[in-house]
C-alpha cells in the first residue's frame, strides 16, 4: 500500500515540475493571448465585470460577454489619455480592434446605467 502512494507521488511530481519550471522561466509555448483583467472604475448598480471578457494577441484586442448587459461604450486610450478608437456595441455581441502601434493602453467599458469598468494592456509586438 505504500509502495503504491510512493509511486503516485513520484509520478505527480514528474508531471507537475516540468510544467512549473516550463512556467517560471517563460519558456512555455502558448497560444498568444493575454488575459485582460477587467477591474471597476465607478460601479453604482450591481457588478457585471465577470461578463466582461478581453483579451490581447499581437496587435488584436478581442473583447467578449459572456451574458446580455446591454448597449456599452468601448473606447481605448493610449496610457497617456490619447483616444486611439471608441465604439457603442450591444451584447452579447463582441468585437475585434487591431492596434497597430505597440504601447501601454486602457480598455473602458461604460454601460448604460453609468458603471464604467477597464483593463489595462500592452502591445509589444
Amino acid at each position: 500500500m505504500c509502495n503504491v502512494n510512493f509511486k503516485s507521488i513520484v509520478l505527480l511530481l514528474g508531471l507537475m515540475l516540468p510544467a512549473a519550471w516550463c512556467g517560471a522561466t517563460g519558456t512555455c509555448s502558448s497560444d498568444g493571448h493575454s488575459h485582460i483583467q477587467i477591474k471597476e472604475a465607478a460601479v453604482q448598480d450591481t457588478p457585471r465585470g465577470s461578463s466582461i471578457h478581453a483579451s490581447i494577441d499581437g496587435h488584436t484586442l478581442t473583447i467578449a460577454f459572456s451574458q446580455n448587459i446591454g448597449q456599452i461604450d468601448v473606447e481605448v486610450t493610449t496610457a497617456d489619455g490619447v483616444r486611439f478608437r471608441y465604439e457603442t456595441t450591444p451584447s452579447p455581441n463582441g468585437l475585434s480592434i487591431y492596434i497597430p502601434q505597440t504601447g501601454d493602453y486602457i480598455v473602458t467599458f461604460t454601460l448604460d446605467n453609468g458603471d464604467e469598468y477597464y483593463g489595462e494592456f500592452s502591445v509589444t509586438d
